[in-house]
């Protein structure tokens, strides 16, 4: 199979028809469609029962991750609005928790609806804080921002707010919109800021949901209890580059969005437990949580000693692993604990990784990794950590679709072609399916 930086995005395109894009979801979020792909002809479920379609024991990992109301209208002095949306704290914040948890003023990375009308001096913005906002009474919110520096994709802000006392995540709470998909074509609606949260969100972060996990239940959670299926989580706050398009005819020249993850000790160590029963990851972001966790426990055995600041996985990093030990095999052998099979050079399991990575974290006095994962999984790459994924439908040409086939192979057409054949629902508030690793 060639190197997964050759694909060429072309080959992973299908004709999704505007009618079958999900425009609003389900009132009933575990009615839900399911398409159930494994080792059989695919067959079709709902939500509500998809604890029928996972074994026993299994370990389901959800992103527990909170979409914050990342978009603001300004107005310039002059009259004419300003929409900023917030992708991601500017560098000097150590993570997105910390950036949120701000007083006063903040510096974020945003991008700016009406740029060009914005010349020079600040924008201004005023809402009425609700009773228990930490507002003074009949004063409200007043938020100022400040174009500090154009960037290569986006330019970097620095909001200022009064009732200084209040964090910048209340900020967004009491002024900010939730920012829907691009491709729902829609404003946002009052129902839309509790239906696009996940029923378990806990970490204010993400720009768009973990859509996955939307079909989520409290009956649901009861039905995988019954059979002793257990949950854990990860945080992965989405960013808006997960709309981005891939506009590189070849991977290699498409820049992978770096996100960040968090991940807590007692994670890692229900994931070691669960290793040989099956791991079974809720969406793409915590399939590529995951799938991080083993690249960075990799760089524990290589390097006992590396700094938490060194820990990020990089876009092809997985890929290039193998032939670096390859090429190195005589250094890197007391480092490194190698098995040879037919010849090759094979990386440790997904139990050595683990185990490094949380006796690092003990090491380290570490109670949770946190971390950037710029992680690209496409056709070529080997799945370490999980054994399914729970996904919805996504664009043609896009990097979730190659990851998509990464699971399936080239059965991905036959299953979308299933899907648009069936009437599922496409897209963030559509329908899903269940994808066992081929």
């Amino acid at each position: 199979m060639k190197h997964p930086s050759l694909l060429h995005i072309s080959d992973f395109t299908y004709e999704l028809p505007d009618q079958k894009i999900a425009r609003y979801p389900l009132e009933q979020r575990d009615q839900s469609k399911l398409l159930v792909w494994g080792s059989g002809p695919i067959r079709e479920n709902t939500y509500a029962n998809i604890a029928d379609e996972i074994p026993a024991e299994s370990l389901l990992v959800f992103n527990n991750t909170k979409v914050v109301e990342a978009r603001l209208l300004f107005q310039k002095p002059t009259g004419g609005l300003i929409e900023l949306f917030c992708l991601e704290p500017a560098d000097q914040y150590e993570d997105i928790t910390t950036a949120m948890l701000q007083k006063g003023s903040v510096q974020w990375k945003c991008l700016v609806g009406g740029a060009k009308k914005w010349k020079e001096g600040s924008v201004q913005l005023s809402v009425a804080a609700p009773s228990g906002s930490g507002a003074a009474s009949g004063v409200g919110l007043r938020i100022e921002a400040i174009k500090l520096a154009a960037l290569p994709d986006c330019f970097l802000i620095e909001f200022r707010w009064e009732p200084a006392e209040l964090s910048f995540a209340e900020v967004l709470h009491l002024a900010g919109d939730i920012p829907l998909p691009p491709y729902l074509n829609r404003a946002t609606e009052e129902a839309d800021k509790e239906r696009y949260q996940t029923i378990y969100a806990k970490h204010d972060g993400s720009v768009a949901a973990p859509t996955a996990g939307l079909h989520f239940t409290e009956s649901v959670f009861s039905k995988l209890s019954e059979k002793n299926i257990l949950k854990a989580y990860v945080t992965l706050h989405v960013g808006a580059g997960t709309f981005k398009p891939v506009k590189a005819e070849q991977m290699k020249d498409h820049e992978m969005h770096a996100e960040f993850i968090d991940v807590t000790l007692e994670t890692i160590e229900q994931l070691l437990s669960h290793v040989e029963k099956g791991i079974i990851a809720v969406g793409t972001t915590s399939l590529r949580t995951l799938e991080s966790l083993y690249w960075i426990g990799l760089k524990t055995i290589r390097n006992p000693h590396i700094g938490a600041d060194n820990l990020h996985v990089t876009q092809w990093e997985p890929y290039a692993a193998a032939g670096e030990i390859a090429e190195n095999k005589s250094a890197q052998k007391n480092i490194l604990k190698e098995y040879t099979n037919a010849g090759e050079i094979v990386l440790p399991s997904a139990t050595e990784s683990l185990q490094s990575l949380l006796q690092w974290m003990q090491k380290n006095n570490a109670s949770r990794i946190i971390t950037k994962t710029q992680i690209i999984i496409a056709p070529g790459y080997s799945f370490k950590i999980i054994r399914a994924l729970i996904t919805n439908f996504h664009q043609p040409q896009s990097t979730l679709l190659l990851l998509v086939s990464a699971i399936v192979g080239e059965n991905w057409k036959k299953i979308y072609q299933y899907a648009l054949a069936n009437e599922y629902r496409f897209l963030s508030y559509g329908d899903g399916s269940i994808l066992f690793v081929h």
